[in-house]
């Protein structure tokens, strides 16, 4: 069924592209067999590894199918929309309108140009985005406090070694007090991923890299996964929580599991088991990879949730479908009851559909104010 989901757009573009151009039969046949091929990416995934999640081709083969999924989906929306207006014409004038192939030609022009766009904008090492966000019952002593969050890194061989290198390198020069990552950092085992997840080893913060897992963690190996990260220098943030102290004022950071540990008999997300023994009166940063409980953290006097898990909706327009499935939060900042919830659009994203038009991938640096 999965495989069949994706497949759907390409069928769309065969019967209503390809099969009416005006092309020899050997022509149309050639395109059908490159986009039914290309359509079944996440098919050649699981053959190479085991898993749709972990692509274990050569890199430039990843990107290659990526952008040409991504040419099919953005082809399938824009024959659509070409279909309507066929549909429209037919109202109007009550005669068919017949597409001319040249503007089906141009229209699979613009789904390549924006495809390969839309790659290299998700492959990037993304670029830095400052949030200042504002916290009641802030201790002055935490006003102008600095933290980095990553989220969604996604290593693989689409964001290898290299990639994860020069974001450490340029996570570190930003100067903050403290990261934290927000789960989803790879897609594959331990032994597939070892030397790609190697640089994290170098973030450094005075107060300390944080991480909470995803949901991808428990795909490949949930536990070896965060003792790894552990021997990487990253405190995991299992249902627990720390203290953060500057002189006499503190701040709790707490972090949950993730709503899918359930589904491989881990612990599954816990804010009373997270938030017990807590100092009274500290505001609390909770790190919850999936943003669709904010209500929930909100409930429990929460501050500020910071969450990933959406890729920010990777489209703008699509990410409409993505803000469904997670309770109306997508990108960005929301309020949430007296909480605010920020959902970063995600340091890097799954390499099995690797694409992004007008949500860019962000290192999000968010500095902490005192609320009025």
């Amino acid at each position: 069924m999965f495989h069949l989901v994706f497949a759907l757009p390409s069928l769309y573009v065969l019967a209503r592209f390809v099969w009416p151009l005006s092309a020899p039969f050997a022509i149309k046949l050639a395109l059908a067999v490159l986009i039914l091929g290309a359509s079944q990416f996440h098919l050649w995934n699981r053959l190479s590894s085991g898993s749709v999640f972990a692509p274990e081709f050569p890199r430039a083969l990843i990107l290659l199918f990526n952008g040409a999924f991504g040419a099919i989906l953005l082809l399938a929306l824009m024959q659509i929309a070409l279909d309507l207006a066929a549909l429209v014409v037919l109202a109007v004038r009550r005669s068919p309108w017949l597409i001319p192939d040249g503007l089906r030609v141009a229209a699979g022009v613009a789904a390549i140009a924006l495809a390969a766009l839309g790659v290299f904008q998700a492959t990037r090492v993304p670029e830095l985005k400052d949030v200042e966000i504002a916290i009641r019952g802030l201790p002055p002593q935490f006003d102008g406090y600095r933290l980095l969050q990553l989220t969604d890194l996604h290593i693989t061989r689409l964001f290898p070694a290299s990639w994860t290198r020069s974001v450490v390198e340029r996570s570190n020069d930003l100067g903050v007090d403290l990261i934290v990552v927000t789960g989803d950092l790879i897609d594959g085992t331990l032994d597939m991923r070892r030397a790609d997840v190697e640089p994290l080893r170098g973030l450094r913060a005075p107060d300390g890299v944080w991480v909470i897992p995803g949901n991808h963690e428990y795909f490949f190996g949930y536990e070896a996964w965060m003792r790894h990260f552990a021997e990487l220098g990253m405190h995991p943030l299992a249902n627990g929580h720390t203290v953060l102290r500057r002189g006499e004022g503190a701040l709790v950071l707490a972090g949950v599991t993730d709503v899918s540990a359930a589904e491989t008999g881990d612990p599954g997300p816990d804010l009373g088991a997270a938030l017990a023994g807590a100092p009274a009166g500290a505001p609390v940063l909770l790190l919850d990879h999936q943003p669709r409980n904010a209500a929930e953290a909100a409930a429990r006097g929460v501050a500020l949730q910071l969450s990933g898990h959406t890729h920010g909706g990777m489209i703008l327009g699509l990410d409409r479908i993505f803000a469904l499935a997670n309770n109306g939060f997508v990108s960005g900042r929301y309020p949430v009851g007296d909480m605010v919830l920020y959902v970063s659009n995600g340091t890097a994203l799954w390499p099995g559909f690797a694409l992004r038009l007008g949500r860019p991938s962000e290192l999000t640096r968010i500095t902490l104010r005192a609320a009025p």
